[in-house]
This record gives structure tokens, sequence and C-alpha cells, in this order.
């Protein structure tokens, strides 16, 4: 049921869609009433490829890439956590989820000159409850579709 079939990859897709438009209405309007801060994960991909290159990035450009990161990418690590770990799926969103936090926040963020963890501050910590909200959100879309799926080939 979790090989990479074509299904399997669109509903993959599919629930990382849903996980990334989830993490934008929660970074852009539940995070500032939550939390008090608006989380802008573009702002991280302006500022690692001005410090890689040296060059500025508009951000529509930023927000693009990261809609794609989140969505293909967040989705694509949440299966490859299920094949290489084995759990459940749920454990797998959640395990994803810290991973991708502490990247974020641990070691791209000091990228940029910002500080470890940005000082576990009230950004660093609506960052987790979006890293995992969102991969365990991916990882529940994608356990009911594939169940979906199933019940359809067997029904």
């Amino acid at each position: 049921m979790n090989a990479l079939t074509l299904t399997n990859s669109k509903n993959i897709v599919l629930a990382g869609l849903v996980g990334e438009i989830t993490f934008e209405a929660y970074a852009w309007l539940a995070s500032p009433v939550l939390f008090g801060v608006k989380l802008e994960p573009a702002n991280l991909v302006i500022g690692l490829t001005k410090a890689a290159t040296g060059m500025p990035l508009p951000y529509a450009a930023a927000f693009a890439i990261h809609f794609l990161i989140g969505s293909l990418g967040f989705a694509a690590a949440v299966f490859l956590m299920k094949q290489i770990t084995k759990v459940g799926y749920e454990l797998a969103g959640i395990l994803t989820g810290l991973a991708l936090w502490f990247i974020a926040q641990g070691i791209l963020a000091p990228l940029m000159g910002r500080n470890f963890m940005m000082d576990f501050g009230t950004y660093t910590q609506s960052s987790f409850v979006g890293h995992v909200g969102m991969t365990l959100l991916i990882a529940v879309v994608w356990k009911h579709l594939s169940r979906q799926e199933q019940a359809v080939r067997i029904g």
C-alpha cells in the first residue's frame, strides 16, 4: 500500500497541497492570534538566496519556491519517513515535522545570520506548531486517500 505508484503519488501530492494551503492559512491568520507573529517562510528563502548568491529574490518568487517545497517536498519527506521507519502515518508525519522544523530554525535560520532556533522565541514556537501540524495533516490526508483508494479497488 505504500509503494510509490502513480495513484499513491497522486495521493501524496494532494495531501501535500492540503498541508501547504493549511499551513499558509495558519501562518497568516492563526499564528498572529495565537503567538503574535505572522510566519513568512518566504523571507527565509529570500535570506538564504541573498546569503548564497548576494542577489535579492522578489517576495513572490520566494513564496512560490516555498509553496513548492512545502507542498511537494514536505509530502515527499513524509513518504520517505514512513518508508524508512515503517511507522504509522501519523507518527511519520510528526517525526517529519520535527525534523523539518529543526532544519528550518536550527540550521537554515543561522545560515542567514539568525540565532540558533531563533532563541526559542514565539516565532520558533509557532513554527513548531506549523511544521508539525502541516506534516501531521499531510500524513492523515495521505492515509485517508490511500484507504479510500484501497476500498475502491476491493469494493
